[in-house]
C-alpha cells in the first residue's frame, strides 16, 4: 500500500476525483500542479499541496518528498513528453515512487501520433510497479471541453461522424486509480481498458442534454479542418488542437464504440451511465446569453 501519494493534475476533472476517492480510504496526499493557489481554490486548504511544472525539474524532487505512490496524469498542453514527464518518471523511481498509475487513454499502447504511447513504453521499460488506465472518452468532456458550444451556441461540435462512443464517468475511472495506488500488488503490470456501460452517438448524446436541460441541444458534425480552426480560434496550442482531433475522427472508426467489462469487474458494480453524468451536472449547461 502507498503511504503517500503525488497526484499530478489535481485540478482537473480526473486529478480531483483521485484526490477525493484517496481521500475517502483514508491515504495521505500531496495535490500538484503549477499553481498552488489554484489548488487550494479546488481542493481545500486541507490538502496538502506542491508545486510542480513539468518543464522545471527543479520542482521534481520537492513534489515527490516523501511519496512513494504516483498518480501520473499528462497535462493536454503538453505533446513534448521526452523532455517532461519521462525525465519526471525517472526522478520519481530515484526518489522511491514505488507504485505509479498512468492516466493513459484508450488505444495509446498501438496509436504512435499521440503523446500517451510514449509515455506507456517509458513506464514498460522499467520496474513492473505501475498500472496503466486506458479510459475511453470521458462524460465530463461535455461539462468542459464540450461545455462551450453547448451553453453558448446549443450544440455538440465534434468531427466523430456517427461513431459510438463509451462515454466513462471520471468518478469511476478514479475509483480504480485509487484501488491501484493502494493495493498496488494486485494491479502491478496491468493495462486497465475503462469504459461506460453503453455506446451512444454524439447525436444521441445531444438528444440526452435537450431532454434533461429542456431547450433543444443539437449535434453539428464537424470536418476535420473546421474542428481543428473551431480550437484554435478558442486558443488551444497546436499540437492540443491536432491531438484532440485526431482523438474525435478516430471516433468515426469504431475506437471507442466498444464497451469492456473490466471496470464493472474492478468495482464490483456498473458504471455511471452518460445520462447519470448529465443529470448529476445539470447545472454546468445554463444557457450562455451572450
Amino acid at each position: 500500500m502507498a503511504r503517500r501519494v503525488l497526484v499530478t493534475g489535481a485540478t482537473g476533472n480526473v486529478g480531483s476525483a483521485v484526490v477525493r476517492a484517496l481521500q475517502h480510504r483514508g491515504s495521505l496526499i500531496c495535490a500538484a500542479g503549477s499553481d498552488r493557489e489554484r489548488l487550494r481554490a479546488r481542493l481545500g486548504n486541507d490538502v496538502e499541496t506542491a508545486r510542480l511544472n513539468f518543464f522545471e525539474p527543479e520542482t521534481f524532487a520537492p513534489a515527490l518528498a516523501g511519496c512513494d505512490g504516483l498518480f501520473l496524469l499528462r497535462p493536454p498542453a503538453i505533446s513534448q513528453v521526452r523532455r517532461t514527464l519521462l525525465p519526471f518518471l525517472d526522478a520519481a523511481r530515484s526518489l522511491g515512487v514505488r507504485q505509479v498509475v498512468f492516466l493513459s487513454v484508450q488505444g495509446a499502447d498501438k496509436n504512435r501520433l499521440i503523446p500517451h504511447h510514449a509515455v506507456e513504453q517509458h513506464i514498460q521499460a522499467g520496474p513492473a510497479n505501475w498500472t496503466l488506465l486506458r479510459p475511453g472518452f470521458f462524460a465530463q468532456n461535455f461539462g468542459d471541453a464540450y461545455r462551450q458550444d453547448i451553453t453558448r451556441d446549443g450544440r455538440v461540435y465534434v468531427p466523430a461522424g456517427d461513431g459510438r462512443v463509451a462515454f466513462v464517468d471520471t468518478r469511476d475511472v478514479a475509483e480504480v486509480a485509487a484501488m491501484a495506488l493502494l493495493d498496488p500488488l494486485a494491479h502491478a503490470g496491468q493495462a486497465y481498458v475503462l469504459t461506460g456501460p453503453a455506446a451512444v452517438t454524439f447525436g444521441q448524446a445531444a438528444r440526452l442534454l435537450s431532454e434533461t436541460l429542456g431547450r433543444p441541444i443539437r449535434y453539428e458534425p464537424a470536418s476535420v479542418l473546421g474542428y481543428v480552426r473551431h480550437l484554435l480560434r478558442q486558443n488551444a496550442p497546436v499540437a492540443q488542437a491536432a491531438v484532440l482531433t485526431i482523438l474525435h475522427v478516430g471516433l468515426r472508426f469504431g475506437q471507442a464504440a466498444s464497451t469492456d467489462p473490466t471496470l464493472e469487474r474492478l468495482l464490483g458494480h456498473p458504471g455511471r451511465t452518460l445520462a447519470e453524468y448529465i443529470a448529476d451536472h445539470a447545472g454546468l449547461f445554463a444557457a450562455d446569453p451572450t
